[in-house]
């Protein structure tokens, strides 16, 4: 009886701190009109694909400008505010920091229709480098911008000083182990999500089932999306991206890249796309990123590899130090 009541106490908790997060989420714009960055944003008006665009960015010049340039690619379930620390830290040092939000992402444009590629990606972030006149960066992607970064680097060697990934996608090719699913697939999947459902994903896939209050501020980004009657407005758009990720693979061409590369590879990670779509045996062989870094780095020529220990999906966010510091030795080689 006793563990009965514990069952029926612990449930009603549950339900009602979820309420209170719920009653606690911020509504948001779909562009994020009402959510401040960390530094002023500007827009770069584009036409793609026959109609007009707005490309949001950060573009952050240090005093101490040292004359180098880094452009940060935010993953699927960001946007360019949570490079926050990582922007500090390098203005500290002298680099000028250019942060796109991609189109369908964060404060940019969600078109309402669109045909993603990780080339017409790539190629937005370098008219936007044309536009504020850098002719040379160095290119950092994290998770989902990984493949926008590798595919800028295999686009335009010359402009690409140096390369960098973190814990990306894409190292590993998922429609080989993934039964295919449409765009409506996964546009229904989205128009499912919640902030209890947001919150769990992140939870196991991203931090080990350890969680920080100061994670709780990317779990509300997406999940003050739902809230909008325009939310499916951006679940179309991320099922737009999701269909780009499984069809347009980037780790065939992993041996082209000339620019000198570091992986940051966090080993803990097990993210993979379509997991749930697949037997547990065929599970367990995906999202190894304890073994992927390493393959990865040899597929590069001359890259480097920096593993750290017990860390998941997000290094910057979860062991800053571990990240920064070989980001930041790299860069001023």
């Amino acid at each position: 009886m006793k563990t009965n009541i514990f069952a029926i106490f612990l449930t009603v908790f549950t339900l009602q701190f979820s309420n209170a997060q719920n009653d606690q989420l911020q509504w948001l714009d779909i562009d994020l009109a009402n959510y401040k960055y960390p530094f002023p944003v500007d827009v770069l008006d584009l036409n793609v694909q026959a109609q007009d665009l707005k490309m949001a960015y950060m573009d952050v010049k240090p005093d101490n400008y040292n004359g180098k340039n880094i452009v940060l690619i935010h993953g699927k379930n960001f946007n360019g505010a949570y490079w926050k620390t990582t922007i500090d830290a390098l203005i500290k040092e002298g680099f000028r920091v250019i942060v796109p939000d991609q189109i369908g992402f964060g404060k940019s444009t969600k078109p309402a229709y669109f045909h993603y590629t990780f080339q017409q990606l790539a190629k937005n972030t370098k008219l936007l480098l044309d536009f504020l006149e850098i002719e040379k960066s160095a290119i950092l992607g994290h998770s989902m911008g990984g493949m926008i970064a590798t595919r800028f680097a295999l686009m335009y060697p010359e402009i690409t000083e140096k390369l960098i990934l973190e814990n990306p996608i894409g190292l590993e090719d998922w429609k080989l182990k993934v039964p295919y699913q449409s765009v409506d697939w996964w546009y229904k999947n989205e128009l499912k999500k919640s902030y209890e459902g947001i919150k769990k994903y992140q939870l196991v896939s991203y931090y080990d089932n350890k969680w920080k209050p100061e994670y709780d501020q990317w779990v509300n980004l997406l999940a003050g999306w739902t809230l909008n009657s325009d939310y499916k407005r951006v679940a179309w758009n991320a099922a737009l991206t999701y269909d780009m990720i499984f069809t347009q693979p980037v780790v065939y061409e992993f041996k082209n890249i000339t620019s000198p590369t570091l992986l940051i590879i966090g080993t803990r990670d097990r993210t993979a796309l379509g997991k749930p779509l697949v037997s547990a045996e065929v599970e367990k062989t995906m999202g190894l990123y304890s073994n992927l870094g390493k393959e990865t780095q040899k597929k590069i020529p001359d890259a480097e590899l920096i593993e750290i220990e017990n860390v998941g999906h997000l290094p910057h966010i979860e062991k800053f130090n571990a990240f920064i510091n070989p980001l930041i030795k790299f860069l001023k080689k």
